[in-house]
């Protein structure tokens, strides 16, 4: 066992304090033990499976559970409201809160495809967010290279086992696909990250947390050292209440997603005036399908206008050996899910 602290703390104030304290003492509680850093710990899902790998091995971990588990309100001079979920809000109460079941029920439906129900209970917000990859070559410490657990190593999953890695913004250096569900609707929904650390409190754009992998694939987001999580944002956002979320995987639970698709839709006399889609299982960050957007707005709400997005939108896909099949599977899914917000039936376009 990897000797470690363990500190509670009742808001960010105290977090804080405390990662910086133990952060400039890595050694603290445990003399002659030195230990790398400081992680806060959420409803340790993910943190305590990688501890217990000895994949992360954290000097202290600063519980964070006491930080907000509220779902609040917001708004603005034009009456237009959003939500403010805590870091500390657990995914069931997510899911099965009133106003994001009725204005964003993508976010609940992807939450619902996630894990298993005694999961959900336990997890957090922040903490889903700051999940990672389950790829099988970043857990096999005994026997595979991998750049993510340990940089200048190599990928074994290039060569490897590869059907559940990424399609696109891959790099030579790592393939893996990011896990999460929650954060495909986060991406789709605009959110916006609430963030405390040593420079004071700063947001950041959701889709901007989370890195490709380039040449640094073991660091997983553009968090600095010692930043917390503290809130996620959802703007008011009129659209989100068309909204659906499908998850393809190998079993219908419990499975993490070959692609998922997380899409919102406004069809006005039959012409897309806006969209929202993001695409899991493809990326080492969740997917914001930006070009596809740009290719569907103002444009019939067809099948053939949602082909040829999807198509556009997987036009930069790089396949391994054994994962082209997700190119059309993921061009297939986003089709079905726009086709089903525009109201189609199963045999026609809605053209």
């Amino acid at each position: 066992m990897t000797p470690f602290s363990y500190l509670r703390a009742a808001d960010a104030e105290t977090a804080l304090r405390l990662a910086g304290v133990h952060a400039r003492h890595p050694g603290a509680g445990h003399p002659g033990v030195e230990h790398p850093a400081t992680k806060y710990l959420g409803g340790g899902t993910n943190l305590v499976d990688l501890m217990r790998e000895t994949i992360e091995r954290p000097g202290t971990l600063v519980d964070v559970t006491g930080l907000s588990d509220r779902i609040a309100e917001t708004g603005d001079a034009n009456g237009n409201r959003g939500l403010l979920i805590g870091a500390a809000v657990r995914n069931t109460a997510l899911a099965e809160h009133r106003l994001v079941r009725q204005r964003y029920p993508m976010l609940s439906r992807a939450i619902v495809s996630g894990a298993s129900p005694q999961i959900r209970n336990m997890a957090t917000v922040a903490g889903n967010i700051l999940q990672r990859t389950r790829c099988a070559y970043f857990y096999d410490r005994a026997g595979s290279r991998c750049n993510k657990r340990e940089p200048g190593q190599g990928c074994d999953a290039i060569d490897g086992f590869n059907r559940m890695h990424a399609i696109l913004g891959a790099s030579p250096a790592c393939v893996a696909t990011h896990p999460s569900d929650l954060c495909v609707a986060l991406a789709a929904l605009d959110a916006t990250v609430h963030l405390s650390g040593a420079g004071g409190e700063r947001r950041l754009p959701f889709t901007e947390l989370h890195r490709l992998p380039g040449d640094e694939p073991d660091r997983d987001t553009a968090l600095e050292p010692g930043d917390l999580i503290t809130a996620v944002e959802l703007p008011a956002l009129p659209l989100a209440a068309n909204s659906a979320y499908r998850k393809v995987r190998d079993r219908s639970s419990y499975a993490f997603a070959l692609v998922s698709v997380a899409a919102a839709l406004s069809v006005e006399n039959g012409t897309v005036t806006d969209v929202r889609l993001a695409l899991g299982g493809v990326a080492h960050k969740p997917w914001r399908a930006l070009t596809a957007e740009q290719a569907l707005r103002g444009q019939p709400a067809t099948e053939a206008a949602f082909r040829a997005a999807a198509a556009a939108e997987l036009a930069a896909a790089q396949p391994l050996r054994d994962n082209g099949f997700k190119v059309e599977l993921a061009q297939r899914a986003i089709v079905a899910v726009l086709g089903e917000l525009a109201g189609h039936d199963r045999t026609g376009d809605g053209a």
